[in-house]
């Protein structure tokens, strides 16, 4: 039984190698004519070339030709060769497995133990298991093209196309600046048949040289004509990029040059839903004014207690102002704003450095306020109405008005107020200054000493907006406050 069932793993064995040999015989034989339809259309584009420039390269032309002939001819040499072991191979195999299904057959006879030995050896020195699954040449002939276009004042030295040599990417000429990066390469020689370049990059958290996983893909950009590429209007949510470039000739692309990793910093934040009034609907970087946000909860409240008064505009949690001791029915605790203060803070601490972002609002709200806050602003106190806080505010309501805030002081701006305003806070120089986005133009500028950590505040009743993280300082931004005019339209009663 044991030498049947060993005779029985042995059939499966040369079945399935078998069955891998056809595989590979088909294959094969793709690769043949393959080759034939590769090696005509290099024939046709060289014919084709060698039209326009007949009278002087004819003798290389036949020289050419003969090569890629000879090419041809050993490759098909080869493959035939590779092909005919093959079926020598198979058509031996497939007696081998005849002999053995009727050796198996044959159980009772008394040379059944001899002849499973004698197969067995077979199957040992079977040609098949010595045989190479891989093919000896490629098909691929596109190493014979050429492009003529730039070498007909130099006939003699015309060569099949060489494969682009990997470029090398300049880090002292590239630049990350204003959430654009323009990278810088070069060639290691002079290459005058480059076409073209292909540029790929990825985000990614990790310094240093990028890694095989990554979770976000590469994103590739195609058809550069020059050696530098600016990728313009990115949003940098992560701490790094990786970029890698190659050059192409119009037959084959080269290697891609060392990877390189750049630095993109920039201030990320996502707006604290544990912070916000209950009126206002949070998703991250959005808020809605949501009017029923705090009544519905605080008609629940006053059902539970047995009440079952609906809240009205005067004494709804909304206009009202609940004793500081009541715990508001949300989540968050004392960091939950409630009462007028419909406010929301960022989640990101600003202790250091210069940091930038921008806030669309809905040009409809009745009032809007951005800037920054202590974490410790009281769960009652609006944007700045207390030495805590610092912000433009927009009001739309009765009265329209446009005003810088701080510590309940207020100063009207004589400016148009734009549709996206652009907050940038450097808190070791303890200025906050406010800029039309679109322009850059300064609205406002405090200067304060900040003694707490910052975070980003914003306040809106009856309308809503829009948050725009992960942006750098720009560079127009910079150039105003190393000038000073960023202080020019401060208002020192206000710091």
């Amino acid at each position: 039984m044991e030498e049947q069932e060993a005779l029985r793993k042995i059939i499966t064995t040369l079945a399935v190698k078998n069955e891998e040999i056809q595989t590979f015989i088909y294959s094969l034989k793709q690769m043949l004519l393959n080759m034939e339809a590769n090696s005509a259309k290099v024939q046709e584009d060289l014919e084709a070339e060698f039209q326009s420039l007949f009278s002087v390269l004819e003798e290389l032309k036949e020289g050419m030709l003969m090569k890629i002939k000879q090419d041809r001819a050993s490759r098909t040499y080869e493959l035939q060769n590779q092909l005919a072991a093959c079926t020598r191979a198979l058509e031996s195999s497939e007696e081998l497995l005849e002999t053995a299904n009727q050796t198996l057959q044959a159980t009772d006879s008394e040379d059944f133990p001899q002849a499973a030995k004698q197969i067995k050896d077979g199957v040992t020195m079977a040609p098949a298991f010595r045989l190479s699954l891989k093919a000896k040449v490629s098909d691929n002939m596109s190493h014979l093209m050429v492009d003529f276009a730039q070498e007909r004042q130099m006939l003699q030295a015309l060569k099949f196309l060489p494969v682009p040599s990997a470029p090398i990417i300049d880090l002292a000429e590239s630049l990350v600046a204003d959430n654009c990066v323009t990278l810088v390469w070069r060639m290691p020689g002079e290459d005058s048949k480059i076409d073209h370049y292909v540029l790929e990059y990825r985000r990614t958290n990790f310094e240093g040289p990028p890694r095989l996983k990554e979770d976000h893909p590469w994103m590739v950009i195609e058809g550069i004509r020059q050696t530098e590429y600016t990728l313009t209007g990115l949003k940098f949510d992560m701490k790094y990029m990786n970029f890698r470039v190659k050059a192409c000739n119009k037959a084959v692309a080269g290697e891609f040059s060392e990877p390189v990793t750049l630095e993109t910093p920039a201030f990320m934040f996502r707006l604290d839903a544990s912070t916000s009034h209950q009126n206002l609907r949070v998703d991250e970087l959005s808020v809605e004014w949501d009017a029923m946000g705090g009544k519905v909860q605080d008609i629940k409240a006053r059902e539970k207690d047995g009440k079952g008064r609906t809240a009205s505009p005067v004494n709804s949690p909304a206009r009202g102002t609940p004793s500081p001791k009541r715990m508001p029915s949300g989540r968050g605790g004392r960091d939950r704003f409630t009462a007028e203060s419909y406010t929301v803070l960022g989640d990101t601490l600003i202790d250091g450095g210069e940091h930038y972002w921008e806030v669309r609002y809905e040009p409809d709200s009745k009032a809007f306020g951005v800037g920054v806050a202590y974490r410790s602003l009281g769960r009652f106190e609006q944007l700045g109405k207390t030495a805590s806080s610092w912000c433009l505010h927009v009001n739309n309501w009765l009265q329209v008005s446009f005003t810088a805030k701080h510590a309940n002081k207020v100063k009207v701006l004589d400016a148009p107020v734009p549709d996206c305003l652009g907050v940038h806070c450097d808190f070791h120089q303890g200025l906050l200054s406010f800029y039309n986005a679109r322009t850059k133009q300064v609205l406002h500028t405090f200067k304060a000493k900040f003694t707490q950590p910052l975070l980003p505040a914003f306040t809106v009743w009856c309308g809503s907006f829009q948050v725009t993280t992960g942006l750098q300082v720009p560079s127009s931004v910079r150039c105003l406050q190393k000038r000073g005019s960023a202080t020019s339209s401060s208002n020192t009663s206000l710091t």
